[in-house]
């Protein structure tokens, strides 16, 4: 491999047969569209499909849950029920990070995401995810937090508890084993 954010052809294979197990198990998160379409985008972009893989093997399980008209976009979220195993214990970001004395957890939401190449889901985003299915009954996820929220030192996140979305804040400095982040990608 030249480029490090390239998968080998048989992880390429292997990725697309996991994406499409879970595009024909789960019909009602794309109603309408069609698997040949995802696919036949996802082989001729290379950088996605390693995105899509760092996803996979940090515990998101991303699915399809849209398609933009204006772009010609697919869009994926991290569908697994709970926060993704891999993305838990990070602080916010980096100024976060660097703002706690002692107990520094190994990364950052935002500089993950970024590594992955990634988006953090928004509060409207992850509550569009919620209409799909139930997730974070028993954990989650840090949102993309507005500049006022953070320039104040905090940050937000949501989850899933009597049957409701909420939002609540944290400083953002702080981890948890059951807090991690959701991501989004376009392809």
């Amino acid at each position: 491999m030249t480029n490090k954010k390239e998968l080998s052809p048989e992880q390429c294979q292997d990725l697309l047969s996991v994406l499409k197990i879970r595009f024909e198990k789960n019909r009602d998160r794309h109603q309408g569209l069609n698997w040949s379409s995802v696919q036949a985008k996802l082989e001729v972009s290379p950088e996605k499909l390693w995105s899509l893989d760092e996803m996979e093997v940090t515990g998101g399980e991303p699915d399809v849950v849209g398609y933009d008209e204006t772009t010609g976009e697919y869009i994926f979220y991290d569908c697994s029920v709970e926060s993704p195993k891999g993305r838990r214990s990070i602080c916010y970001d980096r100024t976060a990070w660097e703002s706690r004395k002692e107990n520094k957890p190994e990364n950052t939401v935002m500089d993950m995401a970024a590594e992955m190449g990634i988006e953090v889901l928004t509060e409207e985003q992850y509550r569009g995810l919620q209409q799909l299915g139930k997730f974070d009954l028993k954990t989650s996820s840090w949102i993309v937090t507005p500049a006022p929220i953070r320039k104040l030192g905090g940050a937000l996140f949501c989850d899933r508890r009597y049957d409701t979305v909420f939002t609540y804040h944290n400083g953002a400095e702080s981890y948890y084993a059951a807090r991690g982040f959701r991501g989004s990608l376009r392809v």
